[in-house]
């Protein structure tokens, strides 16, 4: 398809109106068109910001990622194998990893993991293709009711991209 555009009295500069400004814009953010909608103001968390400390009380959340909870953010990681072809979940971790959370024990999992819940389900990407997520971060342990998964770190809403 071919967009046909009206010529405007008015340029802004150039030769260009403002609508092929706002085109040109629009077709240079399109590897964010696939995004959710709060991609652009999203804010950057990585691995080494989800816990403070470890001690004998366990693991203590960050103060940089409990300050971000109820925000969009943005993380990198890798897709861990999901439990089917199609799901509108998985597990994002920090490294590669070849199991299923549904797989294996919890004890085979590393502790810096982070359940991404989709907008839509998707087909996963192989578990060693590293994946941008953007998603709204939700803390605090939550039983999923429909598979029993636990998780202490979810994003919620969430859209995912090869990088």
């Amino acid at each position: 398809m071919r967009w046909a555009l009206p010529a405007r009295s008015n340029p802004v500069g150039g030769g260009f109106s403002r609508r092929h400004l706002l085109l040109g814009a629009a077709g240079a953010a399109g590897g964010l068109l696939g995004a959710p909608a709060h991609a652009q103001r999203a804010g950057d968390l990585s691995f080494d910001d989800l816990y403070e400390a470890s001690g004998v009380l366990g693991l203590k959340f960050s103060p940089r990622m409990l300050a971000m909870k109820g925000q969009s953010v943005r993380m990198q990681g890798y897709m861990a194998p999901p439990l089917k072809p199609e799901s509108d979940f998985f597990v994002l971790t920090r490294q590669p990893v070849t199991i299923c959370p549904f797989c294996s024990s919890d004890a085979d999992w590393p502790t810096d993991i982070v359940v991404v819940y989709l907008q839509r389900a998707a087909t996963p990407t192989r578990f060693s293709d590293p994946i941008e997520v953007i998603g709204t971060l939700e803390v605090g342990s939550w039983t999923d009711p429909q598979t029993g998964f636990v998780s202490q770190i979810r994003l919620l809403k969430s859209g995912f991209r090869i990088v």
